[in-house]
């Protein structure tokens, strides 16, 4: 990533793992806290005046729906040209983040709710986050549950070759006893897949479509 700053407006679980987990890709990272950093006002005029606007991205992380798409309709109209990325709770206000003038929603899940600071963590996941963020593209982030008799049920989550399934990348897995653990984490590697586990994965839509007939599952 190319941008010298990441403001992140929202001191809760989502901006303390973005921030966590970007501290070695931005130059300089600031954690707004509502109330105390910013209070939703109109007068953007003390940050503009500390950052560099033009070579920052927002992270607009709020966890109430409406102030967040407030704040990002208060950044747009004050920084034109500002890289703004939100989070969303649901496709409808994904549509009003996107209106309200965010470049690009990423929808949150509440049985995932800190998979996008878990992707930065791996290199090649990385790329796709950046792609996600700034390229126009079809790219989704799926929750996908394996099906009953499908050939991943009883494999030891180690021993799958991964790169089988062409166009879709897996991040996570999890199931009743795990919140959300990677793949690739020692903690999991000899977890053995049921039919109830859900896979995070990443790819596009046609690919994923692929994905869920090929291991008989379906999208929760």
């Amino acid at each position: 990533m190319n941008k010298a700053s990441a403001l992140i407006f929202g001191h809760n679980k989502y901006g303390l793992e973005i921030a966590q987990n970007i501290k070695e890709k931005y130059k300089s990272i600031q954690l707004y806290s509502q109330g105390k950093d910013f209070d939703l006002s109109d007068d953007w005029s003390g940050l503009e005046d500390s950052i560099d606007i033009a070579d920052s991205i927002a992270f607009c992380v709020l966890e109430d729906a409406a102030q967040n798409i407030f704040l990002t309709i208060s950044l747009r109209a004050h920084f034109k040209d500002l890289v703004i990325v939100a989070i969303a709770s649901n496709e409808e206000n994904a549509n009003k983040l996107t209106m309200a003038g965010a470049n690009k929603v990423i929808p949150i899940v509440e049985t995932a709710a800190d998979i996008i600071a878990s992707i930065l963590e791996l290199p090649i996941s990385s790329k796709v986050l950046q792609s996600i963020l700034f390229e126009e593209n079809d790219l989704k982030i799926e929750q996908i549950q394996i099906g009953e008799g499908t050939s991943l049920v009883n494999k030891e989550l180690q021993s799958i070759d991964w790169d089988l399934y062409k166009g879709v990348i897996v991040l996570s897995i999890m199931d009743k006893e795990m919140k959300n653990e990677f793949i690739y984490s020692s903690k999991v590697k000899h977890h053995i897949l049921k039919s109830e586990d859900v896979l995070v994965v990443v790819g596009y839509e046609r690919d994923l479509d692929a994905f869920k007939k090929l291991i008989g599952s379906s999208e929760v």
